[in-house]
């Protein structure tokens, strides 16, 4: 039997240690990795925050004021004025372009959106320019009405059968490459008579409006222009004779706002009404197609009778009992009448007074999310 001695002891103890290192300790070290700790010990990860989802426009119980003007975006000066007027920055820009001159430009519609506005366009399938002209030549109204009617080169059939399509595949390339959306209100009083658009005028059939309507959504559809909210405006009903507005509607499919025009102080609205009596029924007999969010596109007052600042507290008393209008669109011009807000101190007052209610307080920005459905 061998003996333990202390050298023998010690050799021994030093064999167990490197043993014990190298089945418990070099394999971490050596290799820079680590033993898994077992599942019940493992870190828990908190899950990343889903993104918040972009922010509706107009806001939920919000309404936006808009603006349009002579000028439009090629001179602001009326806008602020409108604005140091009001003691508010509006959230829309209404203005026109006309089929005949204008071609696509991105600087006004930038130069719109950069002043924290959305661009909404009026686009009109017609030339302007016979308007202007019989308007210096000082003709009735009536006679200017006629005159800019008959138009025969921008017939809705001409628009359907694609006679337009180059011109109109360019403002849809255009606007796609936005990265904001545009509102585009496309032809709009086609209920009227005074346009070479409406269906009662210029050798227009009854369904050639829809027609060709559905043909300018359906080619930006098919150039991947997905930025635009579509917006349908006709007249408010002035009469018994107006034509039904469910005949002109081009779908819920095919729309996303639904406008409407209307003035006190001008034409049948001559005599004081109330914004109620100009727009009510319209709003009724547009319900019974759609649910479609509503939008004031055109209105204002003249003060013909001295009741424009009365007119003023009145409507905007009477847009909260309308729960599905989400915008309103003051015409600021000086075009016939004085429709524009400072008119006069008393007028400016009213309608500073107004807006200062915090339903139309709110900021517009580019990411925002049409609002293109009734509020839950």
């Amino acid at each position: 039997m061998a003996r333990l001695t202390l050298p023998r002891v010690a050799m021994s103890l030093v064999g167990a240690l490197l043993l014990a290192y190298a089945f418990a300790i070099a394999p971490g070290t050596g290799s820079g990795r680590r033993e898994s700790a077992p599942a019940d010990q493992a870190a828990v990860r908190e899950p990343s925050p889903s993104p918040s989802p972009p922010e509706v426009f107009p806001p939920a119980e919000k309404v936006f004021i808009g603006i349009a003007t002579k000028e439009g975006p090629h001179d602001f000066t009326p806008v602020d004025a409108f604005t140091a007027t009001a003691k508010h920055h509006p959230q829309v820009m209404l203005f026109g372009s006309g089929w005949a001159t204008d071609t696509f430009d991105r600087t006004l519609f930038d130069a719109v959106s950069g002043r924290g506005m959305l661009p909404m366009l009026a686009w009109e399938p017609w030339d302007y320019r016979l308007d202007e002209q019989a308007r210096k030549k000082g003709a009735a109204r009536g006679t200017i009405d006629r005159l800019r009617s008959r138009q025969p080169d921008y017939r809705l059939s001409h628009i359907t059968r694609g006679d337009f399509d180059d011109y109109l595949r360019s403002w849809a390339e255009g606007i796609k490459a936005l990265d904001y959306p545009v509102a585009i209100r496309f032809a709009h009083e086609m209920n009227g008579n005074w346009y070479p658009w409406c269906e009662t005028a210029n050798g227009n059939q009854p369904g050639d409006y829809v027609k060709a309507w559905r043909h300018l959504h359906d080619l930006f559809k098919a150039a991947g222009t997905t930025n635009v909210i579509w917006v349908w405006s006709p007249n408010a009903r002035w009469d018994g004779s107006t034509p039904k507005l469910s005949a002109l509607y081009p779908g819920d499919d095919y729309v996303d706002w639904i406008g409407i025009s209307g003035y006190y102080g001008m034409g049948a609205f001559s005599k004081y009404r109330s914004f109620d009596a100009i727009f009510k029924e319209t709003i009724g007999e547009i319900r019974a197609f759609s649910a479609k969010p509503l939008v004031i596109t055109e209105t204002a007052a003249s003060d013909i009778a001295g009741r424009k600042a009365e007119w003023i507290t009145e409507t905007f008393r009477s847009l909260p009992e309308h729960e599905g209008i989400i915008g309103l669109i003051w015409f600021e011009v000086n075009k016939e009448r004085d429709w524009r807000i400072v008119s006069s101190p008393a007028v400016s007052a009213a309608f500073a007074q107004a807006v200062s209610d915090p339903r139309y307080r709110f900021t517009w920005s580019p990411e925002m999310l049409p609002r293109t459905e009734p509020a839950d």
